[in-house]
């Protein structure tokens, strides 16, 4: 059993600002680094901190060895990247003192897929597998079907949401992720419970995962309805990678037979550990050192509902 995530690989350009621009203003960022990111390596990091054999798919560009090495180094397998000479994509992040994020994205290569290569890449797959997608590369729409029509399991992060996705065949999702913002966007409506109830009516056989950001999480699939609260965290320093390692770890859970209550509640303390921490790929914590804080008690995680 592996994942195949056929995912983005961004070079971030991150600044740390007191607050975020206004329209028209100039000013001085405390400090700037070049760091490995996109939504696709991030959570391909996450799979595999989290335990999972992943292959990331899609497309990197020249001068990108940075994005290489932090997969390598995390044990993400490389073989069915496909290499090309054009720049990759890249974000631009706003960190404040708040530890919230703004980000700017060039899609670059992640926009360059083919569906011979998509059609090559699926052929590695079989129906124990799970294939994962976001959306900041382009034929996610392609790629859902066809793992789809070759019975593997997908699951969508509908990240960074946009009126595209709502024409992407969403039916066909074994899971769909989504935060709370995403999830208005899609559904035009406005009440967790109204966005839970439009999903799920849409996308019968479709487990929906709404991560509420301080508010918890909410499952729901055609057997159970499980909503958490979040973790408690003292020290808030970045939420740049909290999303992307909750999907690695929830996914990665499941892949090893986890209940879904109990991927919920690691993933929600994957989450908490990786926020406390400054960056994307780099602050997605280990298996090891989550399950410590799942032993220690330190975050508590509750029944709502």
């Amino acid at each position: 059993m592996k994942v195949i995530n056929v995912g983005s690989l961004n070079l971030d350009h991150v600044y740390r600002v007191d607050r975020f621009l206004l329209p028209g203003e100039t000013k001085p960022s405390q400090s700037y680094k070049i760091t490995a990111g996109g939504k696709g390596l991030n959570q391909s990091i996450a799979l595999a901190k989290a335990g999972a054999t992943v292959y990331h798919g899609g497309a990197v560009g020249e001068n990108c060895e940075l994005l290489l090495q932090a997969l390598r180094n995390a044990g993400v397998h490389l073989e069915y990247l496909m290499h090309l000479r054009e720049p990759c994509g890249h974000a631009v992040i706003q960190v404040d003192d708040q530890g919230q994020n703004c980000i700017l994205i060039h899609g670059g290569t992640n926009r360059m897929l083919n569906r011979q290569y998509i059609d090559d890449l699926l052929g590695h797959s079989c129906s124990d597998d799970i294939v994962l997608v976001q959306n900041e590369t382009n034929l996610v729409d392609y790629v859902i079907e066809q793992a789809a029509r070759r019975g593997v399991r997908v699951a969508m992060n509908a990240a960074p949401i946009s009126e595209e996705v709502k024409r992407y065949p969403l039916e066909k999702l074994h899971w769909l992720i989504v935060n709370e913002i995403e999830g208005a966007q899609l559904t035009g409506q406005k009440s967790y419970e109204e966005i839970m109830n439009h999903l799920q009516k849409s996308y019968p056989q479709t487990a929906i995962v709404m991560t509420l950001g301080s508010e918890g999480v909410w499952y729901r699939d055609g057997h159970q309805d499980i909503r958490l609260s979040a973790c408690q965290v003292s020290n808030l320093v970045d939420t740049t990678a909290a999303g992307d390692t909750f999907v690695g770890y929830f996914l990665e859970s499941i892949l090893s037979g986890a209940r879904e209550r109990d991927a919920l509640v690691r993933a929600s303390v994957a989450s908490a550990l990786a926020i406390e921490r400054l960056g994307a790929a780099e602050s997605i914590p280990l298996a090891s050192e989550v399950e410590k804080a799942l032993v220690s008690g330190r975050y508590t995680v509750e029944t709502l509902g």
